[in-house]
Order: structure tokens, then sequence, then C-alpha cells
């Protein structure tokens, strides 16, 4: 479903270049749960701005479906985003003065589906993360976790394709986090393809592949039992 073919992501010039990726090749299979592990500076986000169209890379290929990413204009490659993908990232970013259940509903309705059905969209994607009863409570009601899954169920209430996951659980505590860690699960269960960045052992160990990072580089590719 994603490969990356000799990726390679810079910033700055010259003196200054820091080569954060370094020709990256890697595949990732659909319905796959994968963890993508490494020291901080590694390029763990780096390579998942890459590979969720969110960032361009300096050179090398980031192909979905064996579409070159790449050479998409960039109004295309937002559609795409839109429609076929869902990220959840570590500070939820929900909009504050929107409920749950709005949140969820925004990302549907800037596709041009009609009101009614993103709303009843949204509070499926809410049901399933056992969120019914606060679908009505603005982000400020709700714990960091139930944001979290606030979040989720945002990303995944349109069905994408694959579903990118950012640090999901680097502000939450042990007990905040395992509903999360437990919705991610059920979801790959179901089929859905997951793509998640974290700098913890423990929740990697819950994905069913886990590729390690360091320097820009995979240094270790892995299936969990």
């Amino acid at each position: 479903m994603i490969k990356t073919e000799k990726l390679i992501k810079s910033y700055g010039k010259g003196d200054l270049e820091l080569q954060v990726l370094k020709n990256l090749s890697l595949t990732i299979q659909k319905g796959e749960f994968v963890a993508i592990i490494g020291p901080s500076g590694a390029g763990k986000s780096t390579l998942l701005y890459q590979i969720s169209l969110l960032d361009t890379p300096t050179s090398g290929g980031v192909y979905i479906n064996g579409k070159n990413m790449s050479s998409l204009p960039e109004k295309e490659k937002t559609y795409f985003r839109l429609r076929e993908l869902g990220y959840v990232f570590q500070d939820y970013a929900l909009l504050p003065e929107l409920t749950a259940i709005e949140n969820v509903a925004l990302p549907i309705l800037m596709q041009g589906v009609s009101k009614i059905t993103a709303l009843k969209q949204a509070e499926e994607a809410l049901a399933r993360l056992s969120l019914t009863e606060k679908k009505h409570n603005l982000p400020s009601e709700l714990s960091g976790g139930q944001q979290q899954r606030v979040s989720i169920a945002r990303a995944i209430a349109h069905k994408p394709h694959i579903l990118f996951a950012d640090e999901p659980t680097a502000n939450l505590d042990s007990v905040s986090a395992e509903p999360v860690m437990e919705a991610f699960a059920e979801l790959h269960k179901d089929g859905q393809t997951i793509i998640m960045v974290t700098h913890e052992t423990e929740y990697a160990n819950k994905a069913g592949r886990v590729i390690s990072l360091k320097d820009g580089i995979v240094v270790g590719d892995a299936k969990n039992a």
C-alpha cells in the first residue's frame, strides 16, 4: 500500500544542510499496524510527514497504491489527504469552540458531504470510541484521553484507507493511554492500516510490526508475535 524509494529529507543548504532521512526505502502492506520507533532526532516524525503527504521529500519517491504521490499537484494531494487519509496528532488538534461531534463532522463536511450525513458518520465514529455520551461536550470539558479518542474518531469517520498517528499517547498518562491503544488495536483487527510514531516501546509492541530508525535510516524491522 505504501512504498518509499531512496527517500531523502534535508533541511538547510550548503554547510548548514542537515539530512534527516537518508536514502530510506521501505514497504508497508495493506492492513498492517506499524509502529515507528527510535531516539529523538532519528527521523520518526519526519518520515511520517513524508509518507502521510503532509510534507514533501527533498528527493526520492513516496508511492501509495502504486501511484507516485510526489508528482501530484498540490491541489490533488490535498484532496487525496482529505478523502483517503486520517491523522491523529499528539496535541489532539481539536477546535475548542466546537463540540466533540462537530469536531468529528468537520473534515467530512469539507468533502462536500451533507450535514445530515456528516453528523451521522461522526456519531457512528464516536460510538465506536465509546464517546456517545460526550458528543455534545466541548474539548475543555473532556479529559486528555477523551480528547485523543475524539481525534481518533475524527480521523476514522470518513473511513480512510490509511490512519497516521504521531505520538498519540505522548501527552497522556498510562491510564488515559490504554483506551487509546485499545482503540487502535480494535481498528487494526477490523482491517485498518495504521502507521504510528511512538517513543514508547510498551505501545510499539502492541503493533504488528516495529520499524526502528536511527540517524535517518532503518536499523530494525521486526514483526511482533
